[in-house]
């Protein structure tokens, strides 16, 4: 069988940011910021929505034309931000999904207690966050291993990566909820494997019940 990885990457790097978010993010969710407008951002929107209890979703990106076509394809009321700084400030929830090579988002602005989901920035001289962030906030990752060979913002900033998310959902390491914590996301081929299976094993239901 043939599946198509673009879709599953999405839709598996959204759940992996909600999973991180639900066990570090503070108990009052009202504004949600996202950063980027891409189908990633698109994913994100939609599990996020669904799952939290937002009051509010600010979106900012570069190019007005995307974040006016994402405004669009998304079920559900957003603020189009005309600065990063204009949709960062208040948010309880970040969410970085952008091409940016340099920092675009600065720890003086980001909220004391809030929790950013960084996603771009996947290579190991680019970077979305800048060191006082990277350095002020509790950092999780999804892997030590991927964060120090391929996460420019990890790598860069010399942040010291506080634990891994599968040690805070097995309970071996603490979710430190009330600090301002970052998740550095790369992905890892088992999240993949798994989406992939869980795909397959629903198709093969919705066969077997038409036959």
């Amino acid at each position: 069988k043939v599946m198509d990885g673009t879709v599953i990457t999405e839709k598996r790097t959204a759940a992996v940011s909600a999973i991180a978010t639900k066990y570090l993010k503070q108990k009052d969710l009202d504004v949600l910021c996202i950063l980027g407008a891409g189908p990633m951002a698109v994913t994100h929107y939609e599990l996020f929505t669904q799952m939290f209890p937002f009051k509010q979703v600010k979106v900012w990106s570069r190019t007005r034309q995307r974040v006016q076509k994402f405004a669009e394809m998304v079920k559900g009321p957003v603020q189009i931000c005309a600065s990063v700084k204009e949709a960062v400030l208040d948010a309880d929830v970040l969410i970085t999904v952008t091409l940016a090579t340099e920092p675009i988002l600065f720890g003086e602005w980001v909220k004391p207690g809030a929790h950013v989901n960084a996603v771009g920035a996947c290579r190991p001289n680019w970077r979305e966050l800048d060191d006082e962030l990277m350095k002020n906030a509790v950092l999780y990752v999804d892997s030590r291993a991927g964060a120090m060979k391929e996460s420019g913002d990890v790598i860069l900033s010399e942040a010291e990566i506080f634990a891994e998310l599968g040690e805070v959902v097995k309970g071996t390491k603490p979710a430190l909820c009330e600090k301002t914590t970052v998740f550095k996301s790369l992905g890892m081929a088992i999240e993949d494997t798994v989406t992939a299976k869980l795909v397959y094993d629903c198709w093969e239901i919705e066969n077997k019940q038409k036959s």
